[in-house]
């Protein structure tokens, strides 16, 4: 059987806090591989501390990309970043390094690696439309109707999910078909040999635990007062609802900003921010037991399997 030609690449996925940006650190550094990050909250300037964003000496280490290509204040699509992350590959391969995809965005790997359904482009007038209806009665109300239209996508989509809610009306409105119509149509996968891997510590308490301890460095080092200067910027003092954001809802961000705005006590806060912080962890999971053909590792107790993995992958080149 002759060779696979396609490039590799590997895929670093996990949980928040599962040690992800360390080990894509690590074997990039030695493999001389390139770090294409797979966050959904990492694309927005400004969410440095809050996001776990790596630093400028780890990024310093070995290039980095889709890190801050977005302003908070505007709206990044899984399509925009399939098509960045498209790019970004490309590049790397054709300067003969290894892309290293370290994240745990499920619907940004998904969009990457399984292609998305060539829907229609976001539409700003639509998208206002909608905006202004959901403004006057609730996205409650808004779900409702996608509920009438689409009653699939209500069942996939929360009625908490502003985001999702408008851009499944919007595709219905843009095309007459709805959302989970077009989520049938054949997808453009991605064109390389990836190795996925997931990064999950086998004791849950274990991954609890580092959540708690990570979010207390992040007040340590600052967290409120990076979310105070994201307030003070004129785009988002001017946006009538940020908190439909989709930087400002990131997990942690959105519990901040409504301490920052007096609807919560300082240890009421803290406990908010771990509890949503473990259920993102939570529905990381839960999208990962989808991915059949990943393979799964403890980091702590499995590290030397996991660059026995990476070694086998590599050595088939």
């Amino acid at each position: 059987m002759p060779a696979d030609p396609r490039p590799l690449a590997i895929a670093l996925m996990g949980p928040t806090a599962s040690g992800k940006t360390a080990l894509a650190l690590d074997w990039a550094a030695r493999f001389g591989g390139e770090i294409v990050s797979v966050d959904s909250a990492l694309v927005y300037r400004g969410l440095d501390i809050g996001a776990a964003k790596p630093s400028r000496d780890e990024r310093a280490q070995v290039p980095h990309h889709l890190i801050d290509v977005c302003d908070p204040w505007r709206p990044y699509s899984a399509a925009e970043f399939a098509a960045d992350a498209h790019r970004a590959l490309d590049a790397i391969i054709a300067r003969g390094r290894l892309p290293v995809l370290a994240g745990g965005t499920g619907l940004y790997f998904q969009a990457l690696l399984e292609g998305l359904s060539p829907m229609p482009e976001a539409d700003p007038v639509t998208r206002s439309a909608i905006e202004a209806e959901a403004a006057v009665h609730g996205w409650p109300a808004m779900h409702a109707e996608l509920a009438a239209i689409d009653p699939e996508a209500a069942v996939r989509i929360h009625a908490t999910d502003p985001q999702r809610i408008q851009r499944a009306l919007e595709v219905w409105r843009l095309s007459g078909r709805t959302i989970s119509d077009w989520r049938r149509e054949p997808r453009r996968r991605l064109p390389y040999r990836v190795l996925k891997l997931v990064l999950a510590p086998s004791d849950r308490a274990m991954l609890h635990a580092r959540i708690v301890r990570r979010f207390d460095a992040m007040l340590a080092a600052g967290f409120l007062d990076e979310v105070r200067a994201l307030r003070a910027l004129p785009e988002l003092r001017a946006h009538p609802a940020p908190l439909d954001l989709p930087a400002i809802r990131a997990v942690g961000y959105r519990q901040a900003w409504e301490f920052l705005d007096g609807r919560a006590g300082e240890g009421d806060f803290r406990d908010r921010a771990i509890f949503a912080t473990r259920q993102l962890a939570k529905r990381q999971l839960t999208w990962l037991r989808g991915q059949l053909d990943a393979r799964w590792f403890d980091p702590q107790s499995q590290r030397r399997e996991l660059d026995d993995a990476l070694g086998l992958f590599l050595d088939g080149r």
